[in-house]
């Protein structure tokens, strides 16, 4: 017997060096060569625990064991370790359903023994992996059964006996050559942390996004403490953590989240510029997903400031969409209140404080705030914190090559300037903000093919147009406080309001059917925005400054045309309605007024000729 046991220890070293190290370097001609030599060996195995091992490892063959004390009991955990192997072996290799039966057998030869040390382990990594394998298939619910009975008899075996349990590869190592404690609560201790990881995608699967959070959570945490991560993946997926708090307006915990990913992806090395690299494909490979992976953290970061600005905008704007003055001085006066009550809780939640690299994570913390802005310095901070990383992910994100993500990177760029120009209270300095907006938007209008590029071309038309009305009505309002406005500022009102015109023209051209012809009815994705432009470029005509009587009645003519449009829309679709309902107020009140104005117009220029 002992003699047999040496022969199955040697088998299953082999096994265990075919397919986690040979497989590595098989070829791809033969991508399993490995795997199935470790399967044969794997079974030689099993036979050589002894007569009867094969029926022993069978459905409902573990019962006979019940009275059989030590012995059952190990005979019993070495054949499930051997089942386990199997079961993943035939998942490494597509054999789903061979995968499973081996597992299923592993777990119910374990059952009655789950909590002793020398099973435990073995048991809940056979859970875990069929929890992977019933999420693969699309069965979630099973999945989430196998996990969270792995994640509660990790919590039962830790209350009840606390001891940490053998590796399952352990049952094949000679006395001699066995674990210590500490490396086995390590080993342990990450099995539970893959079961948590695990875990937290069948729970964003359910849409159970806060549980999934907290288990995305505590694995990053479990993850550092036990030093079992890669360390890009994990940055990855603390950046991505980042964002479910943005969602929820948790500004301190997701700027953690992401600090901790800038540090965490420096331990991947330093990443030479795109030109440095002309080492072999698979290095340039390598590298070039490192750079992409820096530019993904860097646009988690842009959409932390851009979120963090918009939200401060939100809580500070008045009716009319500028700077309340009396509130933001009343939420001065409260910031540092809600600040040293914020922090304090924070102390006691802090995400990954039990690491080693918690300094250097503060350090990165310490360079942009978490708090909502409330003036145009505060803001501006941000916003620089921001443009660099805007900056970063663009070196990665370039136009030739990632056409969609560079202009995305351009529009979060856009919208930065957008909200900062909110906090700036000279309308000259705050129209030269828009002006950046313009220039770095109008060369993709002008690049992109819109029959490639559909959707796109008419985000940026439509954010064109806005941009230039936006510095239109700042011009206006410019223009309003001087005595008499001169002949620059008028030509430059009219040319910015052409320029929107020009624009929501074209977003409204894009809608149009191959024979030039508008749509009747328009689709549910495009009816705002569509009618939101008609009732903007009446409005623009109606702001275009003329001394020519002749021209003014044209373009209040075309004002009344485009007000019209958007008040006979809603009338024969009432389900529009709620989509623009100011618009179509005041459109209405336009339809009712621009006839009468027409008409004192005309009667002031027959006077005339």
């Amino acid at each position: 017997m002992a003699n047999s046991l040496q022969l199955a220890c040697d088998a299953y070293q082999r096994a265990v060096t075919a397919s986690d190290i040979e497989s590595k370097t098989d070829p791809e001609t033969e991508p399993y060569r490995s795997k199935y030599r470790a399967r044969e060996l794997l079974r030689e195995v099993r036979a050589l625990l002894g007569p009867g091992a094969e029926e022993e490892s069978g459905e409902g063959q573990a019962g006979s064991q019940e009275d059989d004390g030590d012995e059952g009991r190990l005979l019993a955990a070495r054949l499930a370790v051997i089942e386990f192997r199997l079961g993943v072996n035939h998942t490494e290799t597509e054999e789903m359903s061979a995968g499973e039966e081996h597992l299923v057998k592993g777990v119910r030869l374990l059952e009655r023994y789950r909590l002793s040390h020398d099973c435990v382990s073995t048991y809940i990594q056979a859970q875990n992996n069929l929890g992977i394998l019933w999420a693969d298939r699309g069965e979630i619910i099973i999945a989430q059964t196998y996990l969270e009975s792995a994640e509660s008899l990790y919590c039962q075996y830790m209350k009840m006996i606390g001891k940490p349990p053998l590796d399952p590869d352990e049952h094949f190592t000679p006395e001699e050559q066995r674990l210590t404690e500490q490396e086995r609560a390590k080993r342990f201790e990450r099995i539970y942390t893959h079961t948590l990881y695990y875990l937290a995608q069948v729970y964003k699967h359910l849409k159970q996004d806060e549980r999934a959070a907290q288990y995305c959570h505590t694995t990053l945490q479990r993850q550092l403490e036990y030093d079992g991560y890669n360390p890009v993946e994990w940055a990855i997926n603390a950046a991505t953590l980042s964002q479910y708090y943005l969602g929820k307006q948790c500004y301190m915990e997701a700027r953690h989240c992401l600090a901790a990913a800038n540090v965490i992806f420096a331990k991947a090395g330093q990443i030479p510029s795109s030109g440095a690299v002309k080492e072999n494909e698979a290095e340039q490979e390598r590298l070039d997903g490192l750079r992409q992976k820096k530019a993904e953290i860097a646009r988690c970061w842009v959409k932390y400031c851009l979120n963090l600005l918009a939200d401060a905008r939100k809580k500070l704007e008045d009716n009319i969409g500028e700077l309340d003055v009396d509130l933001q001085e009343e939420l001065k006066a409260e910031r540092k209140k809600q600040e040293d009550e914020k922090e304090k809780g924070w102390k006691k939640a802090v995400l990954f404080g039990l690491s080693d690299v918690y300094d250097s994570i503060l350090a990165v913390e310490e360079k942009v705030d978490w708090s909502l802005p409330l003036d145009f310095k505060e803001a501006r901070e941000i916003f620089l914190v921001g443009q660099n990383y805007i900056n970063e992910a663009k070196e990665y994100f370039q136009l030739d090559g990632h056409v969609t993500d560079h202009i995305e990177v351009i529009q979060d760029h856009s919208a930065l300037f957008k909200v900062l120009a909110f906090f700036e209270e000279d309308y000259e300095r705050r129209c030269k903000m828009h002006k950046r907006r313009v220039d770095m938007l109008e060369p993709l209008c002008k690049e992109l093919n819109p029959q490639y590029y559909l959707l796109v071309c008419r985000q940026l038309q439509f954010e064109m147009a806005d941009t230039y009305y936006e510095m239109m009505d700042l011009k206006v309002a410019i223009g309003n406080k001087l005595d008499e406005m001169d002949s620059h500022i008028i030509k430059k009102i009219n040319s910015l309001a052409q320029s929107a015109i020009k624009y929501y023209e074209m977003f409204l051209d894009s809608l149009r059917s191959p024979d030039k012809k508008f749509p009747e009815k328009l689709e549910d994705d495009v009816l705002r925005p569509a009618l939101v432009a008609k009732f903007h470029i009446a409005r623009l005509y109606g702001k275009l400054i003329t001394a020519d009587g002749k021209k003014q009645l044209e373009n209040i003519q075309i004002s009344l045309t485009y007000y019209k449009f958007l008040v006979d829309y809603c009338a024969n679709y009432e389900e529009a309605i709620k989509s623009v309902e100011t618009e179509l107020e005041l459109s209405k009140e336009m339809v009712a007024l621009l006839p009468a104005r027409m008409e004192r117009l005309r009667i002031q220029l027959s006077s005339f000729s």
